[in-house]
């Protein structure tokens, strides 16, 4: 089947974590035998600013990954979509597609009968900024792929009914996996995630940044968009901070340390229960010890408590991760257990089927 994705960026995952996600898909797709192509704009915001702050070379370095995909970027303006879409059976479209693209699709969805097009939504905005989802014209897709129960919800109150699908991100097993047994330890505690826009900062002193301070570990942490304030709070709890991190590289990072945290954004945690984001998704991929911030797998996806360890504040975050550095026994439990449970339920693969379920009840590719 011959398969559009409409994205942001897969160049860049510079504050981009949808772009984990659909490299794993489109990569997934690829190796069945499907024809994929993704768009992206050539202006996007993500692949800006990581050119602006690593150097224009920085957008090719994903292709060391991920070389079996094709894709174009593109001005909104001069984009041949009759070009771009013809053969296409399905198309997906993320949400933070200009709504001018939006709505274009839409139109040639209405002249093509072969076509089935897919909105794809990974954030909280339906809930927190609604008006900014209203200005996407919908009224032409065939349905939503959301990535969650909660945001699935949503679209179904507002008159989508069963064609609003649950869609959970998932972990790309083919790049994240364990690292092998004599891989080298270079430190206690790892994050990997950018600060948040102040959606998690009293969250990642209590979590985060005093646990380490207090327990004494060796921590680094991986992300972007850190404020001077928060360098300097990061520098305060004996915390070294290390810059943006290629995803593709996460693997070898997290493998390099003892246990990794996971901080939910406030948003998700509050507004969005049941979507963890998909850090957590990675992290148990490669059989690292995980303890999570609170937030609510009100869609059992995991098994807290096995398949990672939940802190319900500072306190007992340096509880948990005193007894994962202490125990090697809780620490290789731990690891099993989340590398069993993303492997059984939560891989680009088990997601891809999904999605080809999804096309066939549409029928797409005929």
């Amino acid at each position: 089947m011959k398969i559009a994705l409409f994205v942001h960026s897969l160049r860049s995952d510079w504050n981009h974590g949808n772009a984990h996600f659909l490299r794993g898909v489109a990569s997934e797709l690829v190796h069945r035998g499907h024809a994929v192509t993704a768009f992206e704009p050539r202006d996007a915001w993500s692949a800006q600013n990581l050119a602006r702050e690593q150097g224009a070379a920085a957008l090719d370095a994903w292709r060391e990954a991920y070389p079996e995909i094709p894709v174009r970027t593109y001005d909104l303006a001069a984009l041949d979509l009759g070009e771009a879409l013809d053969g296409v059976a399905l198309a997906l479209v993320h949400e933070w597609s200009d709504p001018a693209l939006v709505a274009r699709l839409g139109q040639e969805r209405a002249r093509r009968p072969g076509l089935r097009l897919l909105f794809h939504d990974t954030h909280h905005r339906a809930i927190t900024r609604p008006e900014e989802l209203a200005r996407n014209d919908l009224s032409r897709y065939d349905g939503v792929l959301a990535f969650g129960r909660v945001l699935a919800e949503v679209y179904r109150a507002r008159g989508w009914g069963p064609r609003a699908w649950v869609w959970h991100e998932a972990a790309d097993v083919r790049r994240f996996r364990p690292a092998p047994p004599e891989a080298e330890r270079e430190g206690d505690l790892v994050f990997v995630g950018n600060w948040g826009d102040d959606e998690r900062t009293a969250e990642l002193r209590e979590f985060l940044l005093e646990p380490v301070r207090a327990l004494g570990l060796s921590a680094s942490v991986y992300g972007v968009r850190y404020p001077d304030a928060g360098r300097r709070a990061l520098a305060a709890a004996g915390v070294a901070y290390r810059g943006w991190l290629a995803n593709h590289r996460a693997p070898g990072v997290l493998a390099r340390h003892r246990v990794t945290v996971h901080v939910p954004r406030r948003p998700y945690a509050e507004a969005l229960p049941g979507i963890p984001t998909i850090r957590p998704f990675e992290a148990l991929a490669c059989g690292v010890p995980l303890v999570c911030a609170p937030w609510d797998d009100v869609e059992g996806l995991f098994r807290p408590g096995r398949d990672y360890l939940v802190a319900r504040d500072g306190a007992e975050m340096r509880r948990h991760l005193r007894a994962i550095l202490s125990e090697p026994g809780l620490a290789r439990a731990l690891a099993a257990s989340g590398l069993e449970i993303v492997r059984a339920r939560h891989t680009c693969a088990h997601r891809v089927d999904e999605l080809l379920a999804v096309a066939a009840e549409l029928g797409a590719g005929g």
